[in-house]
């Protein structure tokens, strides 16, 4: 893995808009770059503005098999009208044979629930890149707020997050800008969504950070796969 200044990237970036960002991810990785979705609340822009510049990008999306309906419509529409070079992403075991040895794991441990349906396919598929281009905001959770424009992932490949000081106002104008929807249930409170029981995604109060619907009351913040979260996934539990 080729050695980066991330500390003076950092700074550069710091005052360059998303566009250049990506453009620098392009001309750094060519093919050798990805991006990823969770097809959530405000995933559109970041896939518009992405494909604007580098058209047929493969696009990884972890199907988790527990997702809402809306959210797989939402994605449906979102490849058909950008015509994105999807690459869906599946857990080793199929879901209905998930639920029918772990049940509702993540009611019990929501970690290995996460590490074993969404993280390990996401992880395998990245050992393909050499960079990645994340949609994450410093403004989302307290989580965020320090993340960099880009980083080392784990040693394997280098992290981009071009939104990183996007508000949700300047979200909503470059939607409104080029007509791109919200997530179907945005209008319902779902400010981040992931999966569908509601010990993983609930509306938001007023008040409340975007990510704070997200394993409310599990203490729980971040499903694992950014760095500055767990930096190793949880294990397999037990049956």
């Amino acid at each position: 893995m080729k050695a980066y200044d991330y500390e003076k990237l950092n700074r550069d970036f710091e005052a360059q808009s998303s566009e250049d960002i990506v453009r620098w991810a392009v001309a750094e990785f060519g093919d050798g770059l990805v991006m990823s979705t969770s097809f959530g609340a405000e995933s559109a822009v970041l896939l518009h503005l992405v494909t604007q510049i580098k058209p047929g990008i493969p696009v990884l999306f972890t199907n988790t098999g527990f997702h809402f309906k809306e959210t797989l419509d939402h994605q449906d529409y979102l490849v058909s009208r950008l015509k994105l070079n999807l690459r869906e992403l599946t857990p080793e075991i199929p879901h209905e044979e998930f639920l029918s040895q772990y049940g509702k794991l993540y009611e019990r441990d929501p970690d290995a629930c996460c590490a074993m349906n969404k993280i390990a396919p996401f992880e395998k598929a990245l050992k393909d890149y050499q960079g990645w281009i994340t949609g994450i905001r410093r403004n989302q959770a307290v989580t965020r707020q320090g993340a960099p424009f880009v980083e080392n992932y784990r040693g394997t490949l280098v992290k981009v997050s071009p939104l990183l000081n996007w508000t949700g106002k300047m979200l909503w104008d470059y939607a409104k800008k080029h007509g791109l929807p919200y997530h179907p249930l945005w209008e319902k409170g779902y400010l981040s969504i992931g999966c569908s029981p509601e010990t993983c995604t609930r509306p938001v109060k007023l008040g409340e950070d975007a990510r704070s619907g997200r394993w409310a009351g599990t203490g729980k913040i971040e499903c694992g796969i950014h760095s500055f979260s767990k930096e190793e996934p949880a294990s397999p539990p037990s049956k």
